[in-house]
């Protein structure tokens, strides 16, 4: 807050980033990413889960009519959605977990945000070109030529947002079936509406505004730092070996004075999506995707130089290390000092080890990470598939009948959570001399009663409860009733009550 340095804007208007295509293992594995991110998003909803003849089967499907969450072999009920809680919390810890040990990794890798603006940009490449080729065209004039380069280009970001939303209602409803129903104009309007939200949305956050979303609207890049400690890894640029830059290295060494690795050749600026200059060190708009080390990389081979000016480091490391080449702080960066008489790296020189981000907190956050996710495993394999609610009438609580025996009122509602119809036996339990029936049922009375239920359903059940008078000795008495499956063991009780008048006792 009390920085001499002008202070910038809280928002800046969008200059245009040109990022320049590179190659590297850090680029490679984005490729990867990419094509199984966005792979699994477009072919999941295609995906078949056979569940029988009761439930559909498409492997991963959100029915809201049905309020039902199928996910392959698990299905979600609205009662149960804890589990889908339990699985946001997972991803919270998760996340935290990653960014403590190798920094924005989520960002630069795998959120929608980094994975689309990829994609647009390999668009964006195949039709105007690499970065000098686009500056180029965008500061020149308007030509037919240019017109159709941008019409191509939008047209094709446009056919991208209109997929990505046209896979995201394939999840709410039987892909097979909606895809035909979407293109002969016969599916619900919100489908229509749905699809061109997402691809306007799409198309502006990915096509238009890019770095401004990582920038501006997303809130994770001002919470990371307080995920990061001196042992996290993030994109660092080794100003210890690469300063003092300069881009005629050799004139400077024969006049006899200090030169860093950097040669300011600006490469790591030129790929970077996000237009930042990693040399000015850790900063807010950083996604650590890496395309900086690949780049960098490339240029430290053509000159024959270690790789590694600017990699994933801890701050740790770089500070042991920047330590040395400023002599313990009595001089400025002195490369020489880093190095053996031979040019190779001293061996005082810190590098890193995997070992170093497995530390008390990461190990903390495993825990906590794995602890939710077994204990949300327990529970989806325990779980019960039947389920039993009774609901006492209210008015009136008790009738007499004509023989002096007392009638009790009850809404029995059975809830058969399985794909399959099946049979379930209802018990009463306790409340001698008592026996039920249910109503509008042809089922005769009696203390166990035999109830057909549909497939994924829940059943409501009208049962009357009757006690002759010489068994009631009190006027509110407890009594179970059990529900079964004979054929799977599954039960569920539920204890209610039955009243009497005062004058029955």
């Amino acid at each position: 807050m009390n920085s001499r340095n002008p202070r910038r804007p809280h928002y800046a208007r969008r200059k245009k980033i040109f990022p320049k295509r590179t190659s590297g293992s850090f680029r490679r594995f984005k490729w990867l990413v990419m094509a199984i991110t966005l792979g699994i998003y477009h072919m999941t909803p295609w995906l078949r889960w056979d569940r029988g003849p009761f439930a559909p089967d498409q492997a991963v499907l959100l029915d809201l009519a049905n309020r039902r969450f199928y996910f392959f072999f698990i299905e979600i009920w609205p009662q149960e959605f804890f589990y889908v809680a339990g699985l946001l919390v997972m991803a919270g810890v998760g996340l935290f977990l990653i960014t403590s040990t190798v920094g924005r990794a989520w960002c630069g890798y795998t959120c929608p945000q980094t994975v689309w603006v990829d994609l647009f940009l390999v668009v964006e490449r195949a039709i105007e070109g690499d970065r000098n080729a686009r500056i180029k065209l965008d500061a020149g004039p308007w030509t037919a030529r240019k017109l159709m380069m941008r019409l191509s280009k939008h047209t094709i970001w446009l056919v991208i947002g209109a997929a990505t939303g046209g896979a995201w209602i394939f999840y709410f409803a039987d892909a097979q079936t909606f895809v035909g129903e979407l293109f002969t104009g016969t599916a619900a309007p919100v489908a229509y509406i749905t699809i061109a939200v997402l691809t306007a949305t799409t198309y502006t956050f990915g096509g238009l505004m890019r770095e401004q979303v990582c920038t501006y609207m997303c809130p994770w890049p001002r919470i990371q730092a307080a995920m990061l400690d001196e042992n996290s890894l993030t994109v660092t640029y080794n100003d210890w070996r690469g300063e003092p830059r300069s881009r005629h290295a050799k004139k400077v060494q024969a006049s006899g004075q200090s030169v860093g690795d950097c040669v300011d050749c600006n490469a790591c600026v030129a790929v970077c999506p996000m237009g930042i200059d990693i040399r000015d060190g850790q900063q807010l708009e950083c996604i650590t995707c890496a395309l900086c080390i690949d780049a960098c990389d490339g240029v430290m081979d053509k000159l024959g130089k270690e790789r590694g000016l600017i990699s994933y480091a801890t701050l740790s490391d770089y500070n042991a290390n920047m330590t040395r080449a400023i002599a313990g702080g009595s001089s400025s960066i002195n490369p020489s000092l880093v190095r053996a008489r031979v040019g190779t790296f001293s061996d005082q020189v810190v590098h890193f080890h995997i070992r170093k981000i497995f530390r008390p907190r990461t190990y903390i956050y495993m825990c906590l990470w794995s602890l939710i996710g077994l204990g949300l495993l327990y529970s989806l394999l325990t779980r019960d598939r039947l389920e039993l609610n009774v609901l006492h009438d209210r008015n009136p609580q008790f009738v007499t009948l004509s023989d002096g025996s007392i009638r009790n009122g009850y809404t029995v509602k059975l809830l058969n959570m399985i794909p399959e119809p099946r049979t379930i036996v209802v018990t009463m339990q306790g409340l001698e001399g008592a026996d039920m029936i249910v109503v509008g049922d042809d089922i005769p009375a009696g203390r166990s009663l035999a109830i057909l239920i549909e497939p994924d359903r829940l059943k409501t059940l009208k049962v009357f409860v009757r006690q002759p008078a010489d068994q009631i000795h009190a006027p509110a008495q407890t009594f179970k009733f059990r529900v079964e499956d004979k054929s799977s063991f599954e039960a569920d009780e539920y204890t209610a009550t039955f009243n009497a008048p005062e004058i029955a006792r």
